[in-house]
């Protein structure tokens, strides 16, 4: 597997851990770190033997305590432009791969690294974890996608008050406006995530890749619409290997071997 200057990368049974590798900077995310996402979840996307994908941050203090503030400080207009729509390639990359994604947050999530985190499918928080937007405290909002992910995760209510305020709110707030699926102690945080990746990946990865497209696809169209996907790619994958093999294996009482064809 390739290596990279600001990430990590491990996998183990289809499952790939993604590690922010900035623990220094609190994984402050830099355009090098940016470019590394972009190539390493390229590159994953690329190879169907990939099944889940853990996206988590070095250290015990920080997922992504943000952007890089002292990178972006002297940035003008247009290089300030060229930055976010690299973060928002990174973004689109993520939630159009098709594994699932899952966000190990044990740390700082502010800024740039909330808005890395609401691209993940979802969330699993360390009770240390800290959420926030709070770029406004700095004269700028967010720019890779806050604005907007934001308020489809929790609501466009609570997602204006975190994005004017800059609050920052911790893991149990995080977790009672639906903003993270679940809190863990600090310990067992990746264990728990890693335990989810690992269920994911022994389902049938058509199957489970098709859920995730549908879902994504169906969110901001007409309920009819969205249930027209849903027939659609139900049926299509009644002509997949993976379909007999699942309801064979369920009628004969075993463990399915999918293929991913």
């Amino acid at each position: 597997m390739s290596t990279f200057e600001t990430i990590l990368l491990e996998e183990a049974a289809g499952v790939v851990t993604l590690t922010l590798n900035r623990p220094d900077k609190l994984n402050a995310i830099n355009p090098q770190m940016m470019a590394d996402l972009h190539s390493a979840v390229t590159a994953l996307s690329a190879r169907p033997e990939v099944r889940a994908l853990i996206l988590t941050g070095a250290g015990e203090k920080a997922f992504a305590a943000g952007a890089d503030i002292a990178a972006m400080a002297d940035m003008t207009a247009a290089r300030a432009r060229t930055f976010a729509q690299v973060g928002h390639r990174v973004g689109a990359l993520l939630e159009t791969a098709h594994f699932p994604v899952i966000g190990a947050v044990n740390g700082f999530a502010l800024g740039g690294g909330c808005e890395l985190a609401l691209t993940c499918d979802f969330l699993y928080a360390s009770e240390k974890a800290k959420f926030g937007q709070p770029e406004v405290k700095l004269g700028v909002i967010p720019g890779f996608g806050g604005t907007q992910r934001l308020a489809r995760r929790v609501g466009i209510g609570r997602a204006r008050e975190l994005c004017f305020t800059g609050e920052i709110i911790g893991a149990e707030e995080a977790l009672r406006i639906g903003l993270v699926n679940g809190v863990t102690k600090p310990e067992e945080l990746l264990t728990k995530v890693r335990a989810i990746a690992t269920a994911i990946a022994e389902r049938g990865p058509l199957a489970v890749a098709s859920a995730k497209r549908v879902i994504n696809a169906g969110a901001d169209v007409p309920l009819a619409t969205a249930n027209e996907l849903e027939v659609q790619a139900f049926s299509a994958l009644f002509g997949s290997s993976d379909q007999k093999e699942g309801m064979s294996a369920f009628l004969a009482q075993k463990k399915p071997a999918f293929t991913g064809t």
